[in-house]
């Protein structure tokens, strides 16, 4: 049997190498992708443990070109894409009344204009894996904030609800085509990236990569005509409705 391929932004750790780890221990080909070349080989070399084959693609969510070169290493090197898994992604704070616009304009290329450049770039690959009778998968990390609103990140959520948004209006045009996408909704997960508050909120109480991983995985498996728009996976107890 031909081995499924997978292409992850921010492949090199937290939640992109979680479900790196998962695809990989389930026999997947990888092309992994994120800035740093050295944290991206380290964790391509674990995942080759697994048995399968990884690509190694570093690449900035902000350079056009550099999306490009990847959507083209993946497809070059496989020639097949069953799940595009966007993860890269910028996150920061900053309340309506002082959030730089720049700061804002640089949120929205990384969270928003890169994942559709990657969708759109891959497409063809994903239509051509899905075929007549198949499934292709998009898997785009989101964020809770975007269904339930925190203060002092309105321009993060905007962003990942824009997200969320066009995986909703992506499954209008393309799941008739077998091509479907899901946006995952986590609370805080226990990543570096939330390490800002993790005095507040302990590491043991956040989500776990692996459980977003357990999600991503689990989407990988729904046939063609299963179709799941958003998955929101939240914390415990009066968490329910927050990060």
């Amino acid at each position: 049997m031909t081995r499924k391929a997978a292409l992850i932004t921010g492949g090199s750790r937290g939640i992109g190498a979680a479900i790196a780890e998962r695809l990989a221990a389930a026999g997947w080909d990888l092309t992994i992708s994120a800035r740093g070349a050295e944290t991206l080989e380290s964790t391509a070399a674990r995942l080759r443990a697994a048995g399968g084959r990884v690509e190694v693609v570093p690449a900035d969510m902000t350079d056009e070109a550099a999306i490009a070169g990847l959507i083209e290493a993946h497809t070059t090197a496989y020639g097949r894409c069953d799940a595009l898994v966007v993860n890269a992604g910028m996150g920061v704070m900053g309340s309506v009344a002082d959030f730089p616009v720049r700061r804002f304009d640089k949120l929205y290329q990384v969270n928003v204009r890169a994942p559709f450049l990657l969708m759109q770039g891959m497409l063809p690959t994903l239509r051509a894996t899905a075929g007549d009778r198949g499934a292709a998968k998009v898997i785009a990390i989101s964020s809770i904030t975007a269904v339930y609103p925190e203060p002092n990140l309105t321009a993060y959520g905007a962003t990942k609800a824009a997200l969320a948004s066009m995986c909703e209006t992506f499954n209008l045009e393309e799941s008739v085509r077998g091509v479907s996408a899901t946006s995952i909704c986590p609370g805080y997960v226990d990543t570096d990236m939330s390490e800002w508050t993790k005095g507040a909120i302990p590491a043991d109480e956040m989500i776990a990569g692996a459980d977003v991983a357990a999600i991503a995985y689990a989407v990988t498996e729904l046939g063609r005509y299963a179709v799941l728009p958003q998955a929101v996976l939240t914390r415990p107890g009066d968490n329910l409705h927050r990060a």
